[in-house]
């Protein structure tokens, strides 16, 4: 607030600080509304501020199956922290999917799996991968049309939750899967894979992971 400071003699001056004295008052008693307001206005914002909600404070609220328990409980590999993250990239901060997330990025698969609009994915272990004899499995790994072909074996399209992913569904690779079950116990594929832990958020996808790897 500028004051224009104006020199008089007598009267005048008792009356300019009079005058000074009743606008400083008035200063005092709007500065103490305006904190009281904005003292209100604080409260009201922070009592309409929405509470962080079960789904959003825990994305495996809904996950179901005993290799729940190996997934991180904290950082980019544990539930929160991949439904965040588009499904490639969800995958490759989870511990127990290292050798498929190899296989995707030599298969040059990412950019299709994290722009998809929506899809389900069964995840082979690293243990499944371990199951298929090493002279089988780096003869698909040096191939790249079989390896793209086996990897998009495992995607359908569409987030399919457990009250729908049983039943038959073609895969990107233009073939068929079937998968078997009900409530949390589900098989998939003609190996009858089992799911370990399914219901999976990803930002774009539902992740079922599987102990075997699924051939076309």
């Amino acid at each position: 607030m500028k004051i224009n400071t104006i020199t008089r003699t007598g009267g005048a001056a008792a009356t300019l600080a009079l005058l000074l004295g009743l606008g400083l008052s008035a200063c005092g008693s709007e500065d103490g509304e305006s904190a009281n307001d904005s003292g209100s206005k604080t409260s009201e914002t922070s009592e309409s501020m929405p509470e962080e909600t079960e789904e959003t404070t825990n994305a495996g609220a809904q996950t179901f199956g005993e290799g729940c328990k190996l997934i991180p409980a904290d950082g980019a590999g544990s539930f929160n922290g991949m439904s965040t993250a588009p499904v490639a990239s969800a995958a490759s901060a989870n511990p127990l999917l290292k050798t498929l997330v190899s296989a995707v990025g030599q298969a040059e698969l990412v950019d299709t799996l994290n722009s998809a609009d929506a899809l389900t994915v069964f995840a082979p272990t690293d243990d499944a991968f371990k199951k298929i004899p090493k002279a089988d499995l780096d003869a698909v790994l040096a191939d790249k049309d079989m390896l793209t072909k086996v990897l998009t074996h495992h995607v359908v399209a569409g987030q399919l939750g457990p009250d729908e992913v049983a039943g038959e569904h073609e895969t990107l690779a233009g073939d068929k899967i079937t998968v078997e079950g009900s409530d949390e116990e589900f098989t998939v594929g003609k190996e009858n894979a089992k799911v370990l832990c399914g219901n999976i958020p990803t930002a774009n996808a539902t992740v079922y992971v599987v102990d075997t790897v699924l051939m076309p």
